[in-house]
């Protein structure tokens, strides 16, 4: 882990780098157009946020429809009191859950049909006296109830939604889990609300592609790096650690990274249309859209090539201690070669000792980066990757 912190001092200074706080002000948006949840990495602070005096309020009633294919993250937060009283709707194992608090009551269920479908699906959450109701395309998916002396609610005072986000410290949380969500939100009608939403001038705002599959979008625009020490390890010395990328692309590939050693590879598959050369011409990688990486004590091989050889050289010992594996980009030196370092295309799986692997578990994503979704072109009504 000190190995990580090292090259990160070295190689991640600059003002506001992603995980570092940056002061500026907020500025208005309406919730009722297409909005991608998508934004900084493992935040909980919301996308947008608004708020109204509960005098104004005429329905506690909200609709609105959303699609992804990630199976866990915030999707909307509403409170009041300032965070006394709130509740909080998420995704886990693609299934909704709904958390709720009311002075010290605690409440929590999960149910109804998956959403992670890729599919539009109209959603519509409104309150019941003592009742939450979740309703999923017409039909009511979740109920949850909360009846306590101490937990009734004054309606006064004012109550607060929020989009990707939470407003209230995360340890109140009935249960943890993975804040960011790479999906889309459109048609929302927010209680009985026209007022517009608050949002970072900063952010940068993505587009909600028409169409989309399963895998990891890269735009061209950034990376993700994950330390190894926190990654599957080796399992038999025989059988070494290996990585599996299914997808196409161009750009770089992976990365790794410590004190005193780097390796990276760069557009071993070229996009669909391309007629530049690449890596394939170099290594003699087949023209398909994987890359088996297999890692031993001494040596790596790509896709049964030897890439480094060196009895001197402990690679073992480096994953565990932790080395930066980057997914798109070569830490410290993208920005200087310019954006066509970056990886552009569709990582459809990543796979490390057989084990599916969530770039929502970085420790840094890009924000340009979708975790769970890629787009696609539709010709003749049939579905191309881009």
């Amino acid at each position: 882990m000190d190995n990580v912190r090292a090259v990160l001092g070295v190689l991640l200074l600059g003002p506001c780098i992603t995980w570092l706080s940056c002061e500026v002000s907020a500025e208005q948006i309406f919730g009722g157009g297409v909005i991608n949840l998508r934004h900084r990495h493992n935040t909980w602070e919301p996308l947008m946020q608004t708020k109204a005096n509960l005098s104004e309020v005429k329905s506690i009633r909200s609709i609105f429809e959303f699609r992804t294919l990630d199976p866990e993250g915030t999707i909307f937060y509403g409170d009041t009191r300032e965070g006394k009283d709130w509740f909080v709707l998420l995704l886990r194992g693609g299934i909704p859950e709904m958390q709720i608090g009311k002075a010290d009551v605690l409440a929590s269920a999960m149910g109804g049909p998956k959403l992670n479908d890729g599919l539009w699906h109209k959603l519509e959450l409104r309150s019941e006296g003592k009742f939450v109701v979740l309703e999923v395309d017409d039909e009511v998916a979740l109920v949850v109830g909360l009846d306590a002396k101490t937990a009734q609610i004054m309606m006064t005072g004012q109550i607060r939604l929020a989009l990707g986000g939470i407003l209230v410290d995360k340890e109140k949380l009935v249960h943890q889990f993975t804040p960011a969500m790479d999906g889309c939100i459109r048609e929302g009608h927010w209680l009985n609300l026209s007022t517009p939403w608050d949002t970072d001038p900063n952010r940068e705002t993505w587009p909600c592609f028409s169409e989309i599959k399963r895998g990891s979008y890269f735009s061209g625009q950034g990376m993700v790096m994950f330390n190894t020490s926190e990654l599957p390890s080796v399992q038999s010395e025989e059988q070494g650690i290996i990585i599996e990328i299914f997808g196409y692309w161009r750009g770089t590939i992976f990365s790794f990274q410590r004190p005193g050693f780097r390796y990276t590879t760069v557009d071993s598959q070229p996009s669909n249309n391309s007629k530049e050369g690449s890596i394939n011409d170099i290594l003699g990688f087949p023209n398909s859209p994987k890359l088996v990486i297999k890692i031993l004590r001494h040596s790596w091989t790509v896709n049964g090539i030897t890439q480094s050889e060196d009895e001197s050289q402990d690679f073992y010992s480096y994953w565990r201690e932790g080395m930066i594996l980057a997914f798109g980009g070569l830490p410290g030196e993208s920005e200087e070669l310019g954006r066509s370092q970056y990886l552009h295309g569709c990582l459809e799986r990543i796979l490390i000792q057989g084990q599916d692997i969530d770039l929502d578990q970085a420790f840094y994503k890009h924000s340009s980066v979708s975790s769970h979704s890629c787009p696609v072109k539709v010709v003749d009504g049939v579905p191309q990757t881009l």
